[in-house]
């Protein structure tokens, strides 16, 4: 099983395993949410950042002691 076939009692069982019980009313939105969070990592993951420097590059980093 995928994340995008997370259905609500699927929500309802990795919720209660994880210690997050949820209300009945709330598993079709969490299931959901899922979904869409699945999907878009999914994208991410797709995009090649190979040429990509880091966002620190080129960045002067102060050191905070006194």
């Amino acid at each position: 099983m995928t994340p995008l076939d997370l259905d609500p009692p699927d929500a309802a069982r990795w919720a209660r395993r994880a210690g997050l019980p949820l209300a009945d009313e709330r598993l079709g939105a969490v299931a959901a949410t899922a979904a869409h969070i699945h999907a878009v990592v999914a994208t991410l993951r797709e995009l090649d950042l190979t040429d990509v420097a880091p966002a620190a590059v080129g960045v002067e980093v102060r050191d905070a002691t006194l």
